[in-house]
């Protein structure tokens, strides 16, 4: 497992790239130079009694990762790569998408994404409707992302025109669950019941223990009921990296 996102050299971002290589991640991306005007992101998040929150978020360097940050040989290597719809806002962030997109789907990998925000689609919409058209195999969305991008109050609509131009489409919808469609394959998964103490973190387990169940050769609403436990680990508990054994809960829950 690799990941590409641009920190500076700093020290928040080498705490950041310290971290995520403890956790086995490679990760290579070139520092931006410390003094350079813009510091390692952040978010702070705010959590209220009901486990909603809000995030006040600084993008700082990672707004500027481009092009030439991205590692063709390491995208050609890839059975799949996951563009964060987040990553769409900077000023050379569509080149940096493309790149990695045309060198894993030339090597013959496949491209995944997350819409991110309504507000994110907002701000993108015509170059992520062409993305998802032309390059995109697996989409993850919220009911608020996907009733936004094709502009319809109908979630299910929704669902199935993303169907029609996506190869695997993922719908979440909080405590109604989620939703797998695959061609004429339709999977309702319910979510399992939790007492939310922090929703951060929730659509990125979801989606990082769906794709793992992917890779590892699990059928598609098997993956779903995995990603549906990993949500349910992280909304459990203050914090955005889980504090239980994923793999044991999969098991606990039949799914391994």
């Amino acid at each position: 497992m690799a990941y590409v996102g641009k920190v500076t050299d700093d020290q928040l971002g080498r705490i950041f790239a310290h971290d995520l290589r403890a956790q086995g991640a490679v990760y290579l991306t070139a520092m931006a130079p410390n003094g350079n005007g813009a510091e390692t992101g952040r978010c702070i998040v705010l959590v209220t009694p009901d486990g909603e929150r809000t995030l006040n978020t600084y993008l700082g360097s990672s707004e500027h990762l481009e092009a030439a940050d991205i590692d063709e040989a390491m995208m050609a290597d890839a059975e799949w790569i996951f563009l964060e719809g987040y990553r769409f806002d900077g000023p050379e962030s569509h080149a940096a998408f493309a790149r990695a997109i045309a060198a894993t789907k030339g090597a013959g990998g496949k491209v995944a994404i997350t819409l991110s925000d309504p507000f994110c689609i907002d701000r993108h919409r015509d170059a992520f409707a062409r993305m998802l058209r032309e390059d995109v195999d697996l989409l993850f969305a919220n009911r608020a992302e996907m009733t936004s991008m094709y502009g319809t109050d109908d979630f299910d609509q929704a669902l199935s025109r993303a169907a029609a131009e996506v190869e695997i489409v993922v719908g979440t919808d909080s405590e109604n669950g989620a939703t797998v469609v695959c061609g004429a394959d339709r999977w309702q998964v319910p979510a399992i019941p939790t007492e939310v103490a922090d929703a951060t973190g929730a659509g990125d387990l979801f989606a990082g223990a769906f794709l793992w169940g992917l890779t590892n050769g699990y059928e598609l609403e098997t993956c779903a009921r995995m990603a549906n436990v990993a949500a349910s680990e992280i909304i459990s508990h203050i914090g955005a990296r889980p504090e239980a054994d994923l793999r044991a809960l999969f098991r606990d829950h039949g799914l391994l």
